[in-house]
């Protein structure tokens, strides 16, 4: 972790202490730094989500003159971002626990900041995972009853909506039966309120769907989960198995952190596998060229829907606030996905809706679904 001194204001172009250029519009709080492509592919990509979204706007953090430059170079950026110069910098190989002493400074601190603080609906930040977890748990703080946060993420799946949620991927490897109550509770929200599913279908990741497989503290949570289902406004499918976190069986996969972010970088992997799987057999002989062209508006249809670029984004439910994980190698595309999903949370009021349905599980309409989606 790199020093640096405490942040101050800067106006979006020329370093000044102007109030903030961003009345009337959702503002998001962006970590430029820490992802391995650098500030330009931030950007870049909060650029993109700029000219897509005249209703978005943003508080962007890092050393000033370096983003200046770049902000400076994109004309749809000059009157929706504001600057906040912070020169220190998490990196990947910094320990959670070095950050929490010495994270002052940084442009990560300083993202959260601007949520604790009311400037801003949601963080959005590139960097190391468990530093973010970390530094948002003291500066944003947990939410009353949550004993541990989760981390959330959509999982293209046979589901209508094209996607289920799954959750914990990985904010911490152990959960007992009270915590995977909680994130199903947390879970069901989520589904609601950015996917706009009335009744969410829950299902608890096993190594199979019988009732008397798996350790013991997932047989308490089946019952748990069961037993708060009726008053929670959700239905619990039971348990499911691996093959059912892109299937149609439930909206909502809870899990550990450990077997979720497992199953989270397997996934991924698999997708790039066959994304080059498919490269090498449409360049295999010149019929295979030609089928390519023929097959090419499909082949770009499939591209999109596995390409994790564009469902780059964990959510952590369980805070004071919400917070957005962007994958740490993303570029604009990437960047620009996650922006659009903490938007799309920022519209919802999804961290207060959490907090009402964990402070009162069993009233039904605390989590009153809203006409806008997270997932197109």
């Amino acid at each position: 972790m790199s020093d640096g001194t405490d942040q101050t204001p800067a106006g979006p172009l020329n370093g000044g202490s102007t109030p903030s250029p961003l009345p009337g519009r959702i503002v998001i709080s962006v970590d430029a730094m820490g992802g391995d492509r650098g500030p330009n592919a931030v950007v870049a990509g909060i650029a993109k989500s700029a000219k897509a979204n005249p209703d978005i706007a943003f508080i962007l953090h890092g050393p000033a003159k370096t983003l200046e430059r770049a902000v400076n170079r994109r004309k749809i950026l000059r009157d929706r971002c504001e600057i906040r110069d912070a020169e220190g910098v998490v990196t990947m190989e910094d320990k959670p626990s070095q950050v929490m002493r010495h994270g002052k400074g940084t442009s990560m601190w300083s993202c959260l900041e601007s949520v604790r603080d009311g400037e801003a609906k949601v963080a959005v930040s590139c960097g190391n995972t468990g530093a973010l977890m970390a530094l948002s748990m003291i500066r944003l703080r947990k939410l009353p009853g949550v004993n541990r946060p989760a981390i959330a993420v959509l999982w293209p799946s046979r589901n209508p909506s094209g996607f289920n949620v799954m959750l914990d991927v990985g904010a911490d490897v152990r959960a007992d039966e009270e915590d995977l109550l909680q994130f199903a509770l947390m879970g069901a929200s989520y589904a609601r309120n950015g996917m706009h599913i009335d009744r969410p279908r829950i299902g608890l990741l096993n190594v199979g769907t019988e009732e008397n497989k798996g350790r013991a503290e997932l047989k308490a949570a089946h019952d748990l989960i069961e037993r708060e289902a009726p008053g929670a406004n959700f239905d619990f499918v039971g348990f499911v198995e691996g093959g059912d976190i892109p299937g149609d069986s439930c909206d909502v996969v809870v899990t550990d952190g450990f077997t979720g972010n497992i199953a989270l970088k397997t996934g991924e992997g698999t997708a790039k596998l066959i994304g080059d799987l498919l490269k090498e057999a449409f360049k295999f002989s010149p019929l295979s060229r030609i089928a390519a062209l023929l097959a090419l508006t499909s082949l770009r249809r499939l591209q999109k829907r596995i390409d994790p670029r564009r469902v780059n984004g964990g959510v952590f439910l369980g805070l004071n606030g919400t917070v957005v994980k962007s994958h740490g190698s993303a570029d604009a595309t990437g960047v620009s996905a996650a922006v659009r999903l903490a938007f799309q949370l920022a519209q919802q009021d999804l961290a207060s809706k959490i907090k009402a349905r964990v402070a009162s599980a069993g009233t039904a309409d605390q989590d009153a679904p809203e006409d806008n989606k997270v997932a197109e």
